[in-house]
């Protein structure tokens, strides 16, 4: 199992100047990628080149680039220019994001986000590839057909042959699709105990990708990202309440009343009642009741919490579990502190003795 950072999406002022900072503490640590996301504020692609161009081993992904955002070309290019730029260090994330953000911000609709994704993916294969692209869907069509567009061609060369394609995904549905044509998944509220449940869903996938295996089909080669907050400290209550906001924005704000799917998430995983009253309070604008009604057990189950032996315990749960990488989110105020942690967390992995 191997080690990954996420820097999140927000940044102003001098974040990203800490973030890179955290960035080549990982690096130097030996961590295998630093992820970033994108929502309405800072894109996820400036800022990779940003630290594609001030690092030389660490991997940098999209966590992800917003489908709406983009069409599948251009998101073609921007990888392709990413992994030539990073001198083959990319890795292409993909998310259809939800309904808010992709009506309310792309004037996108939010329409059978399973179907956009799988033409999606395919065109950026086939541009990837440097075919001549050429595609008829029921949301893409490649030329029009009724002007004066051509079929074309990437005119540049990735480094590799194939950048590597993973999914965000939450709902069953959408991770059979991971299994079935990506490369790999990233996951968020990510429990050990349930891992193993979204497992079998991605596992499903993979043998609709190799049918000649059916049940069978292994997750060999394919990256199962779990994205973990992290915090160290042995009073575990402390150590949980910055963990608390973040919990219940997902849970609570993520969406509406009607579609939150991780809402559903934390319903599938056992906590229907809760997930509730966060709902009802998060909505209601009660955001410090929405944090307090979040269950320590629940932050504790898809945290790293606690000193370096308790974290050592619960990286091997994960890798037991099927995690072959776990991206951490450190939640300490200072960027000195959140470097300890790295430090820390990079140490447990050596003591647990299960790092590639």
């Amino acid at each position: 199992m191997r080690l990954g950072l996420n820097i999140g999406f927000v940044f102003g002022g001098d974040d990203h100047l800490d973030h890179l900072r955290l960035v080549k503490e990982a690096e130097a640590l030996g961590f295998s990628v630093t992820w970033a996301a994108e929502a309405y504020g800072s894109d996820a692609a400036t800022l990779l080149t940003w630290i594609a161009a001030q690092t030389s081993t660490i991997d940098v992904g999209a966590a992800v680039f917003q489908i709406p955002a983009r069409t599948p070309a251009m998101t073609a290019m921007t990888a392709a220019t990413l992994d030539r730029l990073s001198n083959g260090r990319f890795r292409l994330g993909l998310g259809v994001s939800g309904p808010q953000v992709s009506e309310g911000w792309h004037g996108v609709r939010f329409d059978k986000p399973l179907a956009r994704t799988r033409e999606y993916v395919a065109i950026v294969n086939s541009a990837m590839r440097r075919e001549t692209v050429v595609f008829e869907g029921s949301h893409f069509t490649l030329p029009l057909p009724d002007g004066p567009g051509k079929p074309l061609k990437l005119s540049i060369r990735p480094v590799r042959d194939h950048v590597p394609i993973y999914l965000a995904a939450v709902g069953p549905k959408n991770l059979e699709l991971a299994g079935e044509i990506a490369d790999g998944w990233l996951g968020i509220l990510n429990d050990p105990s349930y891992l193993g449940e979204q497992l079998n869903h991605i596992k499903a996938g993979r043998a609709a990708r190799q049918p000649d295996l059916g049940s069978g089909a292994s997750l060999d080669g394919f990256d199962v990202v779990a994205s973990v907050p992290v915090m160290v400290g042995e009073d575990l209550e402390a150590a949980a309440d910055p963990i608390r906001g973040y919990a219940a924005l997902y849970i609570g704000g993520m969406g509406s009343r009607e579609k939150n799917f991780y809402n559903a998430l934390a319903v599938r995983m056992g906590y229907e009642e809760q997930a509730k009253e966060i709902q009802d309070l998060y909505l209601a604008k009660k955001h410090r009741e929405a944090m307090a009604a979040v269950p320590q057990g629940f932050i504790d189950s898809i945290s790293l919490l606690g000193g370096k032996e308790r974290i050592a315990e619960k990286l091997t749960a994960y890798a037991e579990a099927g995690a072959t990488t776990v991206a951490l989110t450190p939640f300490e105020p200072t960027v000195e502190q959140r470097i300890t942690t790295l430090r820390t967390v990079a140490e447990a992995l050596e003591l647990a003795g299960i790092g590639d």
